[in-house]
């Protein structure tokens, strides 16, 4: 069977119209990243949220790929990407793993993007990546505690029930769909903007053996987040810092990570949710266009 034809590119294939391809770069210690490569010209690494996967950009994408290479990739554990068994989620291993994707990929002058989850990584790998990176466009960025769980009070139970030391590995094997519509509906204003295509493509993704423990292990970093926003101040790529009116993260926590960088613009964006390029995708990808290098 080929690999655009195997189940982790199928739900890829109906969003992109067969555009583009899936492929997989297979990492320094042998583990593989999923990622869908699409486009011209020059380079957006693009990373997805929390419990998310690179189908998340699927609105964004089709409006970018005449102006830019695109490369969405799944986070390690994550999506399609390999479960290795053993493997931690702290921002260190989840940055390596970007860096090791850049690298791997050799790519220059690229625009480095994400949002949540992915938006931290961005503005902490471009330091890693340095002589690689032009640009750092972070979309509500995660590195504040607590965040899943200001969505809404399912999220702030399954939050704490994943992360419990004795039941958490119970509780992370448990993903209802209704469950699991509920939790993602606390990142946005408009919740008819959650595809429920989409959401079976992550139950499905989620079904695979071992991922109860990527899903607990990553709930369980995310304190390593908060903490890598130390490292902010050393961030030499130009910023733009985008966050939803509506996001989780409070107005002193966006101060913070704004006055930490050296170069950077802010934008937000109105009636919007965390969950931004799928509920005001136009409005993400005219903030990516006009990022991109000259």
């Amino acid at each position: 069977m080929p690999r655009n034809e195997s189940p982790d590119a199928a739900y890829t294939r109906t969003w992109s119209n067969g555009r583009g391809d899936v492929r997989f770069l297979t990492r320094p210690d042998g583990s593989r990243l999923r990622y869908y490569t699409v486009g011209t010209g020059p380079a957006l690494v693009l990373m997805h949220t929390v419990r998310g996967q690179l189908d998340y950009f699927q609105r964004v994408i089709p409006l970018l790929w005449d102006h830019y290479t695109i490369h969405a990739v799944d986070l390690p554990g994550m999506g399609w990407s390999d479960i290795v068994p053993g493997a931690r989620y702290e921002e260190p291993q989840l940055r390596a793993a970007v860096v090791d994707f850049v690298d791997g990929l050799d790519l220059r002058e690229v625009t480095l993007a994400g949002e949540s989850l992915g938006g931290a990584l961005a503005l902490s790998a471009s330091i890693d990546l340095k002589d690689r990176v032009s640009r750092v466009v972070a979309f509500n960025s995660y590195d504040y505690p607590g965040g899943v769980g200001r969505g809404n009070r399912t999220a702030r139970l399954i939050m704490t029930s994943v992360r419990m030391p004795v039941l958490g590995p119970l509780f992370a094997r448990l993903e209802p769909r209704s469950v699991l519509r509920t939790v993602l509906h606390g990142g946005y204003v408009d919740t008819t903007r959650l595809p429920e295509d989409f959401l079976t493509d992550l139950l499905r993704s989620g079904r695979r053996t071992g991922y109860s423990t990527v899903s607990r292990g990553v709930l369980r970093s995310l304190d390593s987040f908060d903490r890598a926003r130390e490292r902010y101040p050393r961030v030499s790529a130009p910023v733009t810092l985008v966050y939803s009116e509506n996001d989780w993260s409070r107005p002193a926590e966006r101060d913070r990570v704004a006055h930490a960088l050296t170069d950077v613009q802010r934008i937000t964006l109105p009636r919007t949710g965390h969950f931004s390029a799928l509920e005001r995708p136009d409005r993400v990808a005219r903030i990516l266009l006009d990022a991109a290098p000259n």
